[in-house]
Formats: C-alpha cells, structure tokens, sequence
C-alpha cells in the first residue's frame, strides 16, 4: 500500500523550493524556475512517508480562461512510481472543486506521451521556455471525469 498524502499549500513551501531548484535547475539546467506566478499559484507537494517527492502547482489564468498546471517535478529517485500521474489527478480534483472546467499545460515535449497518457490533448505549436521545447496541452476537467 503506497503511503502517500499530498498537502496544498498557498504560498511556496520550502520542499517546492527544493525540489524544483534540484530537478529542474540542476538536473535539467533551468535558470528561470521562479517566477511572480508563484506568488499566486496553489502548490501541492506529494510526500512519501515523511519525505517530499514531487511536486506541482495550479493557477488561473485571465489569457487562458482556464486553470493552469505546472512545473510537475519528482525527484529522481520517487520516479516510475506513479506520483506525477497522482499530483495530476489530485491537480484536477482541486480545479473542479474552484469551479474549473478545463486544464492546461505546457509540456516538455519529451513528456507529452506521459501527458497524453493522462488525457491531455495539444492544443498549440511547439515553443521554447528558455532552451527547452514546450507544447501547450489542455484537458476537460469535471466531476465525471476524475479517476481515483
């Protein structure tokens, strides 16, 4: 039985801190990981047991008129484990729960296939956040279709 439990935060927590500046800074090179965005943004932070894994966060967003997902980010040894698929239902579960209808993301697109496994459908062309190609991808969000 997985001892999972994912906690929602209003303000960055310090394991997000950690955990993207590890997986996305010095893993994969990022230099602009924070942003004003997470000034406003829900925070979720999935921990195993005691320990922090993964994390993502979700906001509004008045361009998109829709509920935005990002910087999903597990640390590399929680991996293969289903926790990003969890941190997205649970991401979801929140949306529909403040009234949303539709997610977004933008996807590395080395993860599209794991993001498309989810539900998520392009909706864009392929363009850089910093070096790293991205793609937009959305998904309709209600109370018939969460899972889990």
């Amino acid at each position: 039985m997985k001892e999972w439990n994912i906690k929602r935060y209003h303000a960055i927590p310090a394991e997000a801190v950690q955990i993207r500046e590890e997986v996305f800074m010095r893993e994969q090179g990022f230099e602009q990981e924070f942003d004003e965005t997470d000034d406003r943004a829900v925070h979720l932070v999935l921990y195993a047991g005691e320990e922090s894994a993964a994390v993502c966060r979700y906001y509004y967003c008045t361009e998109k008129s829709a509920y935005v997902i990002g910087r999903v980010a597990i640390r590399r040894q929680f991996r293969g484990q289903g926790m990003g698929a969890e941190l997205l239902r649970e991401a979801e579960k929140q949306i529909v729960s403040d009234g949303g209808t539709q997610a977004w993301l933008s996807a590395q697109l080395r993860a599209r296939e794991f993001y498309e496994k989810q539900g998520y459908r392009a909706a864009g062309d392929v363009c850089f956040d910093e070096f790293c190609p991205h793609v937009w991808m959305k998904k309709n969000v209600s109370l018939a279709d969460r899972r889990g």
